[in-house]
Parts: C-alpha cells; structure tokens; sequence
C-alpha cells in the first residue's frame, strides 16, 4: 500500500528544512569557531551536512524516499514514467513545492537559533562559468550514484553512500556542490557562510538542471532499465517493505 501524499510531502519538507538547518547552521557555527581559517570552516560544514544528510535519510526515506531534491524527483518521475514506477506528474509537483518550502523554512530556522534576522539575504555572488560548470558535475554525480544504488539493489546503503557523495563533493568541485535547486534556493534567505546571492540563483539552477540531463543520459546507457527501480529512490516507500518485515 502506497504511503499517503501527505505525509509524503510533510517528509520532504520537514527533511530539506533539517537539512538547510543543517548547511547553514554548521556554516555559522564554522565562521565561530575558526575565524581565520576558511578551510576549517569548510571542512567543519562539509562534515556536519553530510552526517546529517544521512541521518535524515535514515529518519525520512521510509515515508517519502528522503529525494529532498528537485531534480532527484524529477529524475525518478522521468525515468519511471514508462515502466509505471515512481512519481506521477502530481507526486512531483507536490514534491518540488514541499522541498523548496522546506529550504525557505530551513534557513529561517538556522538564522533565528543564531540570534540573527529570520532573512538576510545573501551577499556572496556564486555567479561564475566555472562554478557552474562544478554544479554540473555534482548533479550528474548524484543522479547517477542515487539510480545506480536503485538499480543494483543497494539503496540500503543510500543513507551512508549519498551523506559521503555529498561531503566529498564539497571538496572536488569548484561550487562546493549545492546540486539542489531547493537547497540553492533555501541558502538565498541567509547572509553568512552558506549563502548565495539572489542573482546568482539562475545560473545554479540551470547548471543543475544541465546536469540532470546529463544524468539521465549516462543512466539510458549505463543501466537502461533504471527506470524499473524508481520506487527505490532514495529508499524503499512501499508501507510493507518485506526487508521490514523480516526485522519485525
């Protein structure tokens, strides 16, 4: 039996709002703790996020699959459209506007724990081919790594291999790997560490976007059924999952 909608899209806004918490909380703290070291900070931020990102999966993959992504849901309805799996057109919808709500919240939420205004808007402009061209890469990245998991039958280990995929990323692309349009949206609303300038948001976007294009075309020719296991992304939402019924 299919999860209700509801408590569906109550996950994923409850899970990217946590996770944006998490991005830019961990920021700030980092900027307090070690002034004069951006790679420390870096360091500190890129830890924090990618624990907490699998901790979140952990808590919300069960209900909604943890996507907290737009572009994560836009690939499992894409790819599942023809072998009548994942998201329909209304799934997705719902999703995409649950994840960026959540974002918004998320930052509101981290700014307020740090005694600063509930929005301050970013200052730090992101706009840059290079950074862009660094989004692509992430994205692409996450798609494949999401699918891949689903495919093989290991989105078990989703929690552990996403969280890692997304640290290391911070380190190996010139962005800093946002690949998230929710999350890039989200880190507008704050003018500290994590932030992105408003006008910077288009370029973001589209460089994700490019990549989950990108994405799906390595996955038609790496794994051309992948579509068949979009139910699997990130994590089983089937409410009698037989792996659970097993540990009962």
């Amino acid at each position: 039996m299919t999860i209700a909608l509801w408590r569906r899209l109550l996950a994923e806004f409850l899970g990217t709002a946590l996770l944006v918490t998490a991005v830019v909380g961990s920021g700030i703290m980092a900027t307090t703790l070690s002034p004069h070291d951006v790679g420390l900070q870096l360091l500190e931020n890129s830890i924090a996020t990618a624990f907490a990102l699998g901790a979140l999966i952990l808590i919300f993959g069960p209900v909604s699959g943890a996507h907290f992504n737009p572009v994560v849901s836009a690939a499992d309805w894409f790819l599942g459209r023809r072998a009548g799996t994942g998201l329909t057109v209304r799934d997705l919808g719902g999703y995409v506007g649950a994840q960026v709500a959540g974002a918004i919240a998320g930052s509101v939420l981290a700014n307020l724990m740090f005694d600063l205004a509930a929005v301050t808007w970013s200052g730090k402009d992101r706009a840059a081919g290079n950074l862009w061209l660094g989004e692509v890469v992430a994205t692409t990245g996450l798609i494949l790594l999401v699918f891949a998991l689903a495919r093989s039958g290991r989105a078990a280990v989703a929690p552990a291999a996403v969280g890692a995929y997304i640290g290391a990323a911070y380190w190996f692309t010139s962005s800093t790997s946002f690949a998230n349009p929710a999350v890039t949206i989200g880190r507008a609303f704050t003018d500290t560490f994590a932030g992105i300038a408003p006008v910077s948001l288009p370029g973001f976007v589209i460089a994700q976007i490019v990549g989950l294009a990108v994405g799906i075309g390595l996955l038609a020719v790496l794994y051309p059924d992948a579509g068949q296991a979009a139910d699997q992304v990130v994590v089983p939402t089937d409410e009698r999952n037989p792996a659970a019924d097993q540990r009962s």
